[in-house]
């Protein structure tokens, strides 16, 4: 069974003729096949995988030039549009539609060769914090297969931590990459909003939805932002910064300067062990001649009720379009009454959760409350803002929790919403800020699930938080722990 170290390492063995892809490919169809009761996987491309596979090798005989990504193993979470292939966001509302274009990051990995070997359950329309809102059922940890994989990306996460795929993509609304990240002991990155094109991805909250990356290699990380990241003709949004070449900056050239919120690892709901692996990681960055320094922050318990009234205003104003008519399968039978129609076919096709969130954005954007709500929400959001670029004025590198406890098991939280969105807590924050954020491991709580520590830079930045990152995992997690 092939099992991945780093696309550098994989690149090596391929050359020296130790792997060929179609090995690799079948090594992977096998496992996911073994594996399929983690429920990872949406559809798997297998004839596909395989023949392009074929098609690589026959080229690498030939000496012909390769891509970056040349046979690199790719799980694609199901909310970005891979031509001619299934695309459902996990929903009932599209089942049996077929995407008719191509993301235009899947088509950057797919230009330096990359493998796409399937598409990977989530939480339905990306709204969760634990996997179990699918309608193909819950994503289960690897490491505990009673405990969840977290959410939105579940499926994402899991492909990699199980060894499912090389790297996999999954996108970040609130925490969407980072919480999954650290309850399955992987890496996970959310870039800068606007650093990698949303064209193709299907929107929760446009003003906060990002493509994110999962990977067991900080390099493999860098790689795909530095192919995926740049400007797009098809999204507005997507900024023209230049791209630097990320995978060749993961050394830092000199200390760098840490702060942290007194306040994020003092909150009542962070667990002691966390708390203290954190603190220990502060020490830790000093002793090796960083510095560290507190930044106080007065918006900690404003940030959870402004994402959620902010993202459920566009998510409602989003999935409008999913009526059975314009867009989304058709659930009801015909009717003269129109009203009627549309709300069967929108009750019979979204789930629960999803169904929540719409009431809730459609609520907080009525006449009567949008002020009280919907304005209130965005000046703390342009307060975060601000409070945000006063802080990378003295500071490199922010360090956070990911999450404020390890997975828990199936259905501890399903009848609490508000104890699920309080998981988002630290997360959030890079989305309300618009700034790059990673998750990496740090250790192993004791009830044997991992847990990790999360990076903020500013705006761009990213190469300082590879950097971060890459400091951070080149020691073994039990050294922070």
């Amino acid at each position: 069974m092939y099992h991945h170290h780093s696309i550098r390492q994989f690149h090596q063995e391929i050359e020296s003729g130790q792997l060929t892809c179609t090995q690799v490919v079948q090594s992977y169809l096998s496992r996911i096949r073994e594996l399929s009761r983690l429920n990872a996987f949406v559809d798997v491309y297998a004839s596909e995988a395989l023949k392009k596979a074929e098609a690589l090798d026959e080229r690498h005989r030939n000496g012909q030039p390769k891509g970056r990504l040349f046979g690199v193993v790719i799980g694609i979470k199901d909310v970005i549009c891979y031509a001619g292939h299934k695309l459902t966001a996990a929903s009932g509302i599209l089942d049996g539609f077929e995407s008719l274009f191509s993301a235009t990051a899947v088509e950057r990995l797919l230009e330096e060769d990359a493998i796409i070997i399937g598409s990977l359950n989530c939480d339905e329309f990306a709204m969760g914090s634990s996997n179990e809102h699918s309608v193909y059922g819950k994503v289960r940890n690897a490491l505990d297969e009673e405990r969840v994989p977290g959410g939105s990306s579940g499926g994402s996460a899991v492909a990699v931590q199980a060894n499912l795929c090389m790297v996999s993509l999954g996108s970040d609304t609130g925490g969407s990459v980072r919480q999954p990240a650290d309850f399955c002991g992987i890496i996970g990155l959310k870039p800068t909003y606007g650093r990698i094109s949303r064209h193709g991805l299907i929107a929760y909250a446009s003003s906060f939805d990002q493509i994110g990356i999962f990977s067991v290699h900080t390099e493999d990380a860098a790689l795909l932002l530095e192919i995926m990241a740049g400007d797009d003709a098809y999204d507005s949004t997507a900024s023209s910064e230049p791209v630097p070449a990320y995978s060749q900056m993961l050394q830092a050239e000199r200390p760098l300067r840490f702060t942290y919120f007194p306040e994020s690892f003092d909150h009542p709901s962070l667990d002691p062990e966390i708390r203290a692996a954190g603190l220990a990681l502060i020490e830790k960055l000093k002793a090796d001649g960083h510095s560290v320094e507190p930044s106080g922050f007065d918006y900690l318990d404003y940030i959870v009720p402004a994402y959620y009234v902010l993202t459920t205003a566009e998510a409602s104003s989003n999935l409008s379009r999913y009526d059975g008519v314009k867009f989304g399968a058709r659930k009801a039978a015909s009717s003269d009454d129109l009203t009627a129609f549309y709300e069967e076919n929108r009750s019979k096709g979204f789930g629960k959760e999803v169904k929540r969130r719409i009431m809730l954005g459609n609520f907080v954007l009525s006449s009567g409350y949008y002020d009280a709500y919907f304005t209130q929400a965005q000046k703390v959001r342009q307060g975060i803002i601000s409070h945000t670029e006063k802080i990378f004025r003295e500071a490199d590198v922010l360090l956070m929790p990911t999450v404020p406890a390890p997975a828990f098991r199936f259905g501890e939280k399903s009848d609490d919403p508000i104890a699920m969105f309080l998981g988002d807590l630290y997360t959030v924050y890079a989305n309300l800020a618009g700034i790059p954020a990673i998750s990496v491991p740090m250790g192993r709580h004791h009830s044997g699930m991992p847990f990790g520590i999360q990076l903020m830079t500013n705006r761009f930045k990213e190469d300082l938080l590879l950097q971060a990152a890459s400091l951070l995992t080149v020691k073994t997690p039990t050294e922070y722990a």
